[in-house]
Formats: structure tokens, C-alpha cells, sequence
């Protein structure tokens, strides 16, 4: 793949957010669509301000931050753990790969009703949600990144007399980690899904409640202010794996 300058990779990046604004614009300004249901770049960002000016886009972010924080930092804690042994095990492998290949297909919105009934309306259910959505496809794709760790390494550390934890700690684990913080990436945005969906029924805080009451009132201007939020917020979160991951994983490529 040939790279791109510097200079010519940020123009394209420039292009790829100017161009949909334009045309978002564009259809706006020409009235194509009545503004009920797609309000103009300038009305969302005046409801961005008054948003914001009010405290509720923060207050709201930081709830679902919190819930994002706790919930993708328990399903991270759980998945690596069971990732690293079912990549390293075959024992392990044979045990857990059914339930988890099979659970990883049940949508996590459908638990929805059965955490409320087990957890009731509070943060855990919510949190759950999370944990439930996330879990098992970073399990599967931890354990995809261990297994990819090349068994030439894991034999020359045996051949100098690493023991089987000094083979985990020294090679299997810092080769398996970009790996794992790119599964982490991609279910970084599964874990902002998911919390929206937990805070579109019964909550009192956060981004999807606050989408869920701007909706009752037709306030599309609103709507579009908090799902540009989430997005700028996901993108940032996004950025800070991929330099973790840039960081961690030069030896490896």
C-alpha cells in the first residue's frame, strides 16, 4: 500500500468531513426537507449552545461516560483474562469457545427486561447491559490475538529457559497486545451503542435520555447536537486506543 503525506492525508480527512456538511447544509438551506426533521448546521449548533450553556451536555456526558468507564472497564477485565487462557489452552479452548460462540449471539437489548427484573432500574442494570454486550466478542477476539502470538517465539524463549509464566509475561504478552487494543477499539464503539440503548429506557441522566426527551418534543436541532456529541466523544476515545496501540505495538510490526 503506498503512503500518503502527511499533507495529503489530512486534506482527504478534511474532505470527508466538509463534504457531508456541505450537502447536509445544502439540503437544508434549500428547504428540500422541513426543518421538524432535519434542522440546519446552524440550528443544532444554537442547540448545542443552549445545551451547553444550561449544563445538561455535560452533566449527561459525563453519566454516560461513567457508565461507558464502568461497564467497558468490567468487560475488558473479564474478556482478557479468559481471552489470554483460551488462547493459550487447549483445555481452556474446549471449555469456554461453545458458550461464549453461542452467547456472543444473543443481543444484549434483548436481556433488557431480565436485568430490570434482577437488577431493577438503577445504574447496575444499565452497567450490565455493558458488560453483557461487550464481554464475550472482546473474549473471542483476545484469544484470536494470543493465538496469532507465532509458536517460533514462544519455543526460542522455551529453548533459553523461560519458564511457561516467562513465555506468557515476556513474549506472549506484549506481542498479543495490539491485538487486543484493536479488539478494544472495536468494541469501544459497541459499549457507546449499548449505553444509549440502556439510557433509552428508564433513565434520568445521560446522552440517550436526553435524546429520548428531545424527542418527545420533536427537538431534532437537540437530537443531532447529542448524537454529534457522542460521535466526537467516541472519535476521541477511538484516537486514544489507536495511540496506545501505535505505541505498544511497534516492536511487534
Amino acid at each position: 500500500m503506498r503512503v500518503l503525506p502527511g499533507r495529503a492525508r489530512w486534506g482527504l480527512r478534511a474532505v470527508a468531513v466538509l463534504v457531508p456538511l456541505a450537502l447536509w447544509w445544502a439540503v437544508s438551506s434549500m428547504g428540500v426537507v422541513d426543518p421538524t426533521f432535519l434542522p440546519s448546521p446552524a440550528a443544532v449548533a444554537q442547540a448545542f449552545a443552549e445545551m451547553a450553556a444550561g449544563g445538561q451536555l455535560l452533566s449527561d456526558a459525563a453519566a454516560s461516560l461513567g457508565r461507558v468507564s464502568a461497564g467497558f472497564g468490567l468487560a475488558v477485565a473479564i474478556s482478557v483474562p479468559l481471552g489470554m487462557a483460551m488462547g493459550t489452552s487447549q483445555v481452556a479452548l474446549a471449555l469456554l469457545e461453545p458458550v461464549i460462540g453461542l452467547l456472543r449471539y444473543l443481543p444484549a437489548s434483548a436481556f433488557i427486561p431480565l436485568l430490570i427484573i434482577w437488577l431493577g432500574l438503577g445504574e447496575p442494570s444499565k452497567i450490565a447491559i455493558l458488560v453483557i454486550g461487550v464481554v464475550f466478542f472482546n473474549t473471542l477476539m483476545t484469544a484470536d490475538a494470543v493465538r496469532a502470538v507465532p509458536a517460533e517465539l514462544r519455543r526460542a524463549a522455551a529453548t533459553l529457559g523461560a519458564t511457561g509464566g516467562e513465555v506468557l509475561r515476556k513474549v506472549v504478552w506484549p506481542y498479543a497486545l495490539p491485538g487486543m487494543l484493536d479488539a478494544m477499539r472495536v468494541n469501544a464503539a459497541a459499549a457507546w451503542n449499548f449505553v444509549v440503548v440502556a439510557e433509552l429506557i428508564a433513565a434520568e441522566s445521560g446522552l440517550g435520555y436526553r435524546i429520548v426527551r428531545a424527542q418527545r418534543f420533536l427537538q431534532t436541532d437537540r437530537i443531532f447536537a447529542v448524537l454529534v456529541v457522542i460521535g466526537v466523544i467516541g472519535l476521541a476515545i477511538d484516537v486514544g486506543l489507536r495511540l496506545a496501540r501505535a505505541r505498544v505495538g511497534r516492536w511487534v510490526g
